[in-house]
């Protein structure tokens, strides 16, 4: 009995792709290690916790952005000169707050 030469020959020896048959998981490993060293660079750490935050970017500019997470909810609220009485997450700046070395909080409006 004559044996199949497909099932005998060597994987590699015919095919010139066979270098290439694990680059989907090395591609999916660098995806997962640039997606952790860009998490690590932003300290961005607190995204994944299961704890409540508050981020403020850009803070006193007209682009101030404020990103609340509570209870797996995350919300994010941008200051805008329309404000829609209908929609509570628009708003404006009014003024500058500061806190002094003793604790107390002095608002400035503007």
């Amino acid at each position: 009995m004559k044996q199949n030469p497909i099932l005998t020959e060597d994987e590699n020896s015919d095919n010139p792709l066979g270098m290439l048959t694990n680059l989907f998981d090395v591609a999916m490993v660098f995806a997962v290690a640039l997606m952790v060293a860009l998490v690590a660079h932003f300290n961005m750490g607190e995204i994944f916790s299961k704890e409540d935050y508050t981020i403020v970017k850009n803070p006193g500019t007209d682009d101030m952005e404020i990103i609340m997470k509570t209870d797996n909810q995350i919300k994010k609220y941008s200051p805008s000169d329309n404000v829609d009485p209908g929609v509570g997450s628009k708003g404006k700046r009014v003024g500058t707050a500061y806190q002094l070395e003793n604790g107390e909080i002095i608002y400035i409006p503007e």
